[in-house]
């Protein structure tokens, strides 16, 4: 059976996130440190202990996130016999999870994915001004429906459909008048709801055009090899391999569109199954029975998962 690992973005992180895994497993502890060393900031005490707000800004949510899968991806290879190579046919992330599958696939260091993703986080909330960006979730509208009150709210200013998470999802992002906008346009175009969503800043917009210059600059400097299984990119939603294309799309994926419910498409039209999301929450494993008939979706975050996966790897 053809298996994907996916690795969640943005708004699945919570305190409390990967302590039990630290407390456990000498290998989750090994990552963790990493990372602080990396970052010069005990990063792993915030996730652990908190506070909440501080591990909500950009800046830390993002490094913080990819540590959870990484640690899990260390613990599974270590506990459970994992072998990413022979195991999965793809990996994927949503947004900042790109880089966590990245990671995971051999293609980055754990050490230049936490600074990747600092200088990431850094460079999107610095972007736009606080208070003039807006991200809003329009439920009940396809995707080319969505894009289509973006285009129409717009009017001069930037509002852009920025994620296609699929099942009647899609989420608008840009300039605040014209995101509120797009929330009255929808209601009347059939959305079943239009909701504003809790975001720092517009991300997956043009806005984010100072933010993506500064990752083509930092991605310069960083080794990328080519990643042990291909990772299907969300702004492309198909595989690659090559460094360079890695690179070019991490780019354009600070301004593009992030297309998980083709990404789920394209892994379920080659073969696909079983989708393991590995890290903290089940967000993507909400999304797979929506977006891929059939398939059946594992949430693998905490020790009591790391067990159900071997018990599942030995059946």
């Amino acid at each position: 059976m053809k298996a994907a690992f996916t690795f969640p973005g943005q708004g699945s992180q919570s305190v409390g996130m990967g302590k039990a895994l630290a407390e456990r497993f000498v290998q989750a502890k090994a990552v963790f440190a990493e990372v602080d060393d990396a970052l010069g900031q005990n990063l792993s005490g915030l996730m652990f202990e908190g506070p909440e707000a501080d591990l909500t800004l950009t800046a830390n949510a993002q490094p913080a996130l990819m540590a959870v899968s990484l640690a899990t991806i260390r613990v599974l290879e270590a506990e459970a016999g994992l072998d990413l190579a022979r195991d999965a046919s793809f990996v994927a992330g949503h947004s900042l999870g790109e880089y966590s599958a990245l990671a995971a696939a051999r293609a980055f260091s754990i050490a230049d994915a936490a600074r990747l993703l600092r200088i990431r986080g850094n460079a999107m909330q610095a972007a736009v001004p606080a208070g003039e960006g807006a991200m809003a979730a329009l439920l009940g509208l396809d995707f080319d429906a969505a894009a289509a009150v973006a285009a129409e709210a717009a009017q001069g200013q930037v509002c852009q459909a920025a994620n296609d998470n699929g099942g009647g999802q899609v989420v608008v992002s840009g300039a605040k008048a014209a995101v509120e906008r797009a929330c009255e346009i929808a209601k009347t175009k059939g959305a079943r709801r239009a909701v504003m969503l809790p975001v720092s800043a517009p991300f997956h917009c043009d806005l984010m055009q100072p933010a993506a210059d500064a990752m083509a600059e930092a991605l310069a400097k960083v080794t990328v090899s080519q990643p042990i299984v291909p990772l299907v990119a969300n702004v492309l939603a198909s595989a690659i391999t090559d460094p360079d294309a890695i690179r070019q799309a991490l780019v354009k994926q600070v301004t593009g569109t992030v297309r998980w419910r083709e990404c789920v498409g394209y892994m379920a039209q080659h073969g696909v199954q079983v989708f393991y999301e590995v890290g903290s929450g089940k967000v993507l494993t909400g999304l797979v029975k929506r977006l891929a008939e059939g398939a059946e979706g594992m949430a693998i975050g905490t020790p009591e998962d790391i067990e159900a996966f071997k018990v599942r790897q030995q059946g």
